[in-house]
């Protein structure tokens, strides 16, 4: 049992142990375990109707996304979607900036309530799978996604990336975990999954969609990964 909780500690993002820790003990304290595979067959899912992870996504950002975003998207203006927006506390933070639309998608009804709870328009909030978005061709100026991108299967992230470029007119920011060592850690399966590899396996993919990326460093970390930032240009919005 020692053993275990010592691998969960060292494959889960801090952020999330405290909601690892409680599955744990409701599993009767480790009749499952944190496992690692290079490629998934499908995302798992049930986490996002959990209340805990309702309750983390109200403050993982504090510090580090949550200013970075409102730096990227200082002094635009346009419709924006926030792309697996969750409980819409991004979105919140951001609706403080003049000349934003914001929209938000996200897979979990339930996650959505609380965006809708919190003030923000029923009507610009879609409940869908974000590899199949339901806008019209380059419906918003500005796209950003934070931390959610490495939870898609490796075909989901391609789709994802090219329904972003679709729907999106100007520019996208997609922000999530680089790792650490270099190296392809593949898929970490713990309470929330997600895929921990270096930026020679997230580049192609970007390339595949978007001529022109652009890598920022974010300030989020953890023991296992650095947060990356990557910009996607379709268009310059200057011409």
């Amino acid at each position: 049992m020692a053993k275990l909780k010592t691998l969960v500690t060292q494959l889960c993002p801090p952020v999330l142990l405290p909601a690892v820790r409680a599955a744990y003990r409701a599993l009767g304290g480790g009749k499952r375990s944190a496992a690692l595979t290079l490629h998934p067959h499908s995302q798992d899912l049930d986490v996002y109707w959990d209340p805990e992870m309702e309750r983390i996504l109200e403050t993982w950002g504090e510090g580090n996304v949550w200013d970075e975003i409102q730096l990227l998207l200082a002094g635009r203006r346009g419709r924006v979607l926030d792309i697996a927006c969750g409980t819409g506390k991004t979105m919140q933070i951001l609706a403080a900036h003049s000349g934003l639309e914001l929209h938000g998608c996200d897979i979990s009804d339930k996650l959505l309530e609380r965006a809708v709870a919190r003030g923000l328009l029923r009507e610009r909030l879609h409940v869908g799978d974000a590899t199949r978005l339901p806008y019209p061709d380059d419906h918003f100026d500005y796209a950003y996604s934070i931390g959610s991108l490495e939870h898609f299967t490796e075909d989901g992230i391609g789709r994802l990336l090219a329904e972003c470029h679709r729907v999106t007119r100007y520019i996208a920011f997609h922000q999530h975990p680089i790792s650490r060592s270099g190296s392809d850690e593949g898929w970490i399966k713990t309470m929330q999954s997600y895929f921990n590899n270096g930026l020679d396996w997230w580049l192609p993919r970007y390339r595949a969609v978007y001529a022109d990326v652009r890598i920022l460093p974010s300030r989020w970390e953890d023991t296992r990964s650095f947060g990356r930032w990557f910009v996607c240009v379709k268009r310059d919005p200057e011409r």
